[in-house]
């Protein structure tokens, strides 16, 4: 989906102006892209579907071939551009060499987890065991803090490297520099002009990097510093004098490739060659963690992004949100089969307690907002004792979806303050938004990125804080919201919606963040059966009115306007929206619909 004014060269697809998610229906292909998809074609052969697709992402037809064969090699920048990066890798580098006792710290979630997990792996390969510390989230809260590092600084660390954190840590930093502990950060999270005290700070949105990787996950910054580093030690003749065989650094990309989906960056440029080559690694099942969680979400078939986001990434994020804050970096270190079936076992389980959480958290929250609600609202702040600290950020995702804006949910303490998480959509800067407030003195601290942002605030300070982003959000909410389309990339039918196609399809991926999966709209088709299944989807089959019929999932709709759509139309003939998806479940690959959005077909089109 797609919030924008709709343009002249654009193409309504049936007709439809208004659909159950009250978003107009429209050609992804505006005539240009149209002349571009049959260019490609014609040049290079491929399918009319992909070449649309290919089309839809500005891909020229002489750099069609790279683009569905995305290389590392071939994309990889020279990691001297990322401002700060020699000086990181020489410090490393030193370390090393010189034996010294090196400190890791990760941040609680995804990204911090596979960029500690990266990082740790590389420095074992080598014969350096680090210490790994990822703060718990109740406890020590994001980042590093001046009790930790005075605790990794009494156990003998010399070197800190932070991964996914220290860009906003002034205190914790200058209480590193007192202790003479040296400090190495890369993180990818916005930043001010002024940064704390580091031997190298590594990032690619600091002001001053012009390198323009700044979309980069922290575990795609990670990997560029372990390149660096690995390149300085050839450098300096580590692996010769040593007998050492230099690590293949490819084959960590499993670990870049699931930071790089699950922290929703986009998958463009080296994202998407990151992911290809991961998830190519992840078939292999090296990595024990990865193969023993694989197995207790009973992933079949290869993975792929939607496995990363959506089964294997809520399980390493359920140790950091609600459990041990490590469990996560152990899964992904550990190369002991037993062990990391035993901490799969009790990631899984804390993700059902989680789910269980946010449910509760998620109906409190719809409540708060739906009895303060006069009209749409820019963005909404919700706030309660009762909320666990580490699904706040859950909560505020499914708020942004039900309302369609900003949205922040906030854990009180008891003590007078909370930590809260915001999620925004797409044109709205939350991180900026953020800063602002933070600089304005209206919250203790707070960071992110333009879609995801963290808080610590003042309990009494939430008015302030709302009626501060509210004017700061009006804007661009209003323009997001202007015009609403659903972008459609052609029009199917069941009977033609084959595994095959879906295949053929496969080949523009990855799909996530930034590079939507294909979208088609199914003309005319009937819910010849549709029942709940889970929390809150609904489980479909959908006829075509030649007979043909093929399942169909539709999630998080029930109780939501287009699963009362889907029931209250059964047996009769409706538009239906929708992503082809491989269904690998015992083996057997089957395809079927992920809905998306309905509408009713238009008696006057006929």
């Amino acid at each position: 989906m797609g919030s924008r004014v709709t343009t002249q060269g654009e193409r309504q697809v049936l007709g439809v102006r208004r659909s159950v998610g009250d978003r107009a229906w429209v050609d992804r292909l505006d005539l240009a892209g149209a002349g571009l998809a049959r260019r490609i074609a014609q040049e290079t052969g491929l399918p009319d579907i992909v070449s649309r697709l290919l089309a839809a992402r500005g891909v020229d037809p002489q750099v069609a071939d790279e683009y569905l064969n995305p290389q590392i090699r071939a994309l990889m920048p020279d990691p001297s551009r990322l401002t700060a990066m020699d000086a990181a890798a020489a410090r490393v580098a030193d370390a090393i060499e010189a034996g010294e006792d090196i400190a890791i710290v990760g941040d609680y979630d995804v990204d911090g987890a596979t960029s500690a997990a990266l990082l740790s792996r590389f420095l074992q390969v080598i014969d350096r065991e680090p210490r790994v510390f990822i703060p718990d989230r109740l406890v020590d809260g994001y980042g590093p803090n001046p009790r930790a590092i005075g605790e990794l600084q009494q156990a003998g660390a010399r070197l800190l490297v932070t991964l996914d954190c220290g860009t906003s840590s002034f205190e914790a930093f200058a209480a590193a520099r007192r202790l003479g502990l040296d400090v190495v950060t890369f993180d990818h999270h916005q930043a001010g002009v002024e940064l704390p005290d580091t031997v190298a700070l590594v990032n690619p949105n600091r002001q001053d990097d012009l390198s323009g990787f700044g979309y980069l996950a922290a575990v795609g910054v990670t990997f560029l510093g372990v390149v660096a580093i690995n390149r300085e030690l050839r450098r300096r003749g580590f692996y010769s004098r040593r007998g050492l065989t230099p690590p293949d650094l490819l084959a960590l990309t499993d670990l870049v490739a699931l930071g790089t989906v699950c922290d929703v960056v986009p998958l463009e440029g080296l994202n998407r060659a990151f992911v290809t080559k991961g998830l190519a690694v992840m078939r292999a099942r090296a990595n024990r963690g990865l193969a023993a969680l694989a197995d207790v979400v009973r992933l079949s078939g290869p993975p792929t992004p939607y496995h990363l986001g959506f089964m294997i990434g809520p399980r390493i994020n359920a140790g950091g949100r609600i459990g041990d804050s490590t469990l996560g970096v152990r899964l992904l270190t550990t190369d002991d089969p037993v062990a990391a079936q035993r901490i799969a076992v009790d990631l899984d389980r804390l993700n059902r307690e989680r789910q269980t959480l946010e449910a509760e958290a998620v109906d409190q929250a719809e409540l708060m907002v739906a009895a303060g609600l006069a009209a749409a609202p820019s963005i909404i702040v919700a706030a309660s004792t009762e909320w666990h600290p580490g699904i706040v950020g859950l909560v505020s995702a499914r708020l942004k979806e039900r309302y369609g804006c900003p949205a922040f949910a906030i854990a009180l303490n008891g003590t007078g303050q909370g930590a809260g998480s915001g999620r925004s959509i797409p044109g709205v800067d939350l991180g900026a938004v953020v800063r602002a407030a933070v600089d304005a003195g209206l919250l203790v601290k707070g960071g992110g990125h333009a879609m995801a942002a963290g808080l610590t605030i003042a309990e009494t300070g939430i008015d302030a804080f709302r009626a501060f982003a509210e004017q700061a959000v009006a804007g661009p909410v209003a323009t997001a919201r202007a015009v609403q389309v659903l972008e459609v990339d052609g029009a199917l039918t069941v009977d033609g919606a084959s595994v095959s196609l879906a295949e053929t399809i496969e080949r523009v991926g990855p799909f996530g963040a930034g590079q939507p999966a294909p979208l088609f709209v199914f003309p005319a088709h009937r819910v010849l059966y549709a029942d709940p299944v889970g929390q809150d989807h609904l489980r479909l089959t959908l006829g075509s009115a030649a007979g043909g019929k093929l399942k169909a999932m539709a999630f998080r709709a029930a109780g939501r306007p287009l699963g009362d759509f889907l029931l209250a139309n059964r047996g009769a003939p409706i538009h239906i929206a929708g992503h082809l998806d491989i269904d690998r479940w015992q083996g057997e690959p089957r395809v079927q619909i992920r809905v998306v959005d309905a509408a009713e077909i238009d008696r006057r089109q006929g």
